[in-house]
C-alpha cells in the first residue's frame, strides 16, 4: 500500500478525530493514523489484553498512556494510574473512577489491592457483565518495579517471599488479565525488569518510538529488522501487531482535554 507523509500532529481538538474516537467500540482505543491513512487501534478483547509502550525520553510514552487510558475511561472503564514521577498524570487525580498513586508506598499498597481485586473477579467465574474493565497504567515501569523491589527489601521478614508481593500482583494481572477484564498499559522494557522474559508474549500490541536496533529486536522480532526512524518528533511511532509494523502518528490529548472530556463530555471544546 502506498505510503504518504505523516501528519505533524493529530489533535483531539479536531472535531472529526474526536468523533472517530467516540465511535470506537467498547474495549477498542485509537492509537493514531498510519502512513497509509489507516486508523491504528488496540482491541483489548479481540487481540491484545495488554499494551506495551517503549520509547526513549521524550518519545511520547506519557502522552500515549494518557490517551489510551482516557479512551477506555470514556467507555466506562476504571483505572489505576501508577505515576512514579508524581506529576506526569495529574489529570488522573481529577477523575472519580481513577486511583492515582505516586509515592512508592502507595504504589505498593495499590498493587496489593489489585491482587485482591483479581481474586474477586476470578471467583466470579466469568460473570463479569456488570464489572467495569480495569486499566492499570504504569508510567516509567522499569523505575517503578526497581523501586518496589528495594522497598520490599526494607521490611521483608525472614519467612516472607523474596519477590515483592506488589510485583507478583502485577505479574498475575498480566497472566490472567483477560479473564478478569484487567488490562495493563506498561511503559517500559519488561525484559529489563524483574518480570524478565515472561512478559513479551503477553503484549499483542507493542508501541515503539526512538528505539534502538537492540530494543526492536527484543520487542518486535517478528516484524523484521528495525526500520529507519524518519520522524524523530514526538508522536511519530511504530505500532507492531500480528508481526507487522505500522509507522503511525499518535493522537495528542492534553491533561485539559482528558479532564474536560471525561467530566463534561458534552462540552464541544473538550
Amino acid at each position: 500500500m502506498k505510503k504518504t507523509a505523516l501528519l505533524t500532529m493529530l489533535s483531539f481538538a479536531d472535531p472529526d478525530l474526536r468523533e472517530q474516537i467516540e465511535a470506537m467500540p467498547e474495549g477498542t482505543a485509537l492509537i493514531g493514523i498510519s502512513t497509509t491513512g489507516q486508523a491504528i487501534a488496540v482491541d483489548l478483547d479481540g487481540e491484545s489484553p495488554h499494551v506495551l509502550v517503549c520509547t526513549a525520553s521524550g518519545g511520547g510514552s506519557t502522552t500515549m498512556l494518557r490517551s489510551l487510558t482516557a479512551q477506555f475511561l470514556h467507555q466506562g472503564a476504571h483505572a489505576l494510574v501508577l505515576d512514579t514521577k508524581r506529576i506526569s498524570h495529574l489529570w488522573a487525580k481529577a477523575l472519580p473512577t481513577v486511583t492515582h498513586r505516586g509515592n512508592i508506598a502507595g504504589i505498593h499498597d495499590a498493587l496489593l489491592g489489585l491482587a485482591t481485586e483479581l481474586e474477586r473477579r476470578l471467583d466470579l467465574d466469568g460473570d463479569l457483565d456488570t464489572v467495569p474493565r480495569l486499566i492499570v497504567a504504569i508510567d516509567e515501569a522499569n523505575t517503578t518495579l526497581s523501586r518496589l523491589a528495594r522497598y520490599w527489601e526494607t521490611f521483608r521478614q525472614k519467612d516472607d517471599p523474596k519477590t515483592s508481593p506488589a510485583i507478583a500482583a502485577l505479574e498475575e494481572a498480566l497472566w490472567v488479565g483477560r479473564a478478569a477484564r484487567v488490562h495493563v498499559i506498561f511503559d517500559g522494557r519488561p525484559q529489563a525488569t524483574v518480570l524478565r522474559g515472561a512478559a513479551r508474549e503477553l503484549f499483542a500490541t507493542v508501541i515503539l518510538a526512538r528505539f534502538t536496533a537492540d530494543t526492536w529486536q527484543v520487542l518486535a522480532p517478528a516484524a523484521g529488522p528495525a526500520p529507519k526512524q524518519r520522524h524523530p518528533q514526538q508522536g511519530h511511532l511504530h505500532v507492531i501487531q500480528h508481526g507487522e509494523a505500522e509507522e503511525t502518528q499518535a493522537i495528542r490529548m492534553t491533561d485539559a482535554d482528558v479532564v474536560t472530556w471525561l467530566t463534561d463530555p458534552d462540552d464541544p471544546t473538550a
